[in-house]
């Protein structure tokens, strides 16, 4: 029988989002939703085989949730264009950023993110992981590239904030990334662990503008990168460190929306620090929500979080106001929740409309 927890407890499940298996939810899958009640998930492409397929796997996910909470869950993707996206045809496939930097069009770009946050949107995806704040700023890096919009830490503002505003308007939630900026590394989170040493000042000059502007133009979520910057934090990583994320993102930049980790599993988290450590080190950091791409390592993580808010090392001060934040923005974009009409599916993703506004990207590219 599952447990029955405290209303703090649920509160907290809110700080957490998962990816897992399959393009059906599983019987087991659908009793954790159900029982853990998490905030949210995140789709991969295996998570994608047909886009009315998708849509129903979303109004499963939806129907799990508690219904005297009323908070629709996060539904999460990385859609960026180029490489990085996870559902292919007939969604409309744009090239990496990196073309729409060099068009250096703030005016297409929103529509760009206006074409994305509908066909998103037809198949029940509230929140794209998308823009890239990150400036290319080392040629070798091997994470960002022209996932990037550009060398340029002015093109990076102006595009990104244009699709910031451009989901907005469409109603789906944008999240920026990476938090502090990870275009001047040349190591891969994902294996292991860059590190950086930049005082506060030097970022503000560069790699922290696009962040500002798209606070300016309301940006709904920030993602944190797994990097070790040795000026403003000796020993923890941007999605551990107070003063990166308090004193930094919340204080001096007067950021006061959400804060989400990257993917917690990343090796340049698990490798030099403790699964256990690492939550309560998110959480105090000043982490809304915790990311995990396997519904397994979720689970226990979210355990261990129950134990720590029970022994303290996490408070329910830190919950509430987490979770005071999530509903702000659940109740604002989510809310009231209709599931997507499956008959519009066809009809808008890869549409005629959107694939003129691909071939606008596509011809302006090719007169540079």
């Amino acid at each position: 029988m599952a447990a029955k927890r405290s209303d703090l407890e649920y509160k907290l499940s809110q700080m957490f989002m998962l990816g897992f298996q399959g393009v059906e939810l599983s019987k087991t899958t659908q009793e954790f939703f159900q029982e853990y009640r998490p905030g949210g998930a995140i789709y991969f492409a295996h998570n994608y085989e047909a886009p009315a397929l998708l849509l129903e796997l979303s109004e499963s996910i939806q129907n799990t949730r508690d219904k005297t909470m009323n908070l629709p869950l996060f539904i999460a993707v990385d859609h960026e264009g180029g490489k990085v996206q996870r559902f292919r045809k007939p969604f409309t496939h744009f090239p990496e950023p990196a073309i729409l930097g060099e068009i250096n069009s703030p005016k297409l770009a929103f529509a760009v993110a206006e074409v994305m946050a509908r066909e998103l949107s037809a198949v029940g995806v509230n929140l794209d992981f998308h823009p890239l704040c990150d400036i290319h700023t080392k040629p070798n890096n091997p994470v960002i590239g022209k996932r990037a919009f550009s060398m340029d830490d002015e093109v990076v503002s102006k595009i990104s904030s244009a699709m910031v505003r451009g989901f907005i308007a469409n109603k789906v939630i944008s999240c920026v990334k990476h938090f502090p900026g990870h275009g001047d590394t040349t190591v891969d989170s994902h294996f292991d662990l860059p590190k950086i040493d930049c005082s506060w000042g030097e970022l503000e000059k560069r790699e922290l503008k696009p962040f500002v502007r798209a606070i300016k133009s309301k940006v709904d979520m920030i993602m944190t990168a797994h990097i070790l910057n040795t000026q403003l934090d000796p020993i923890y990583p941007a999605t551990l460190s107070y003063s990166t994320l308090m004193n930094g993102l919340r204080k001096k930049l007067r950021y006061s929306k959400l804060i989400i980790t990257d993917d917690m599993q990343m090796e340049a988290m698990t490798k030099y620090f403790g699964e256990e450590d690492m939550i309560a080190l998110a959480i105090n950091a000043g982490a809304d929500i915790l990311l995990y791409r396997d519904e397994a390592r979720c689970r226990q993580a979210m355990d261990i979080a129950y134990r720590f808010l029970e022994n303290g090392r996490i408070t329910a001060e830190q919950v509430e106001e987490a979770y005071k934040r999530i509903r702000e923005v659940k109740e604002r974009m989510l809310l009231p929740h209709s599931a997507p009409d499956i008959e519009q599916v066809g009809k808008v993703i890869g549409c005629e409309a959107h694939q003129a506004i691909l071939q606008q990207v596509i011809e302006r590219k090719s007169f540079e």
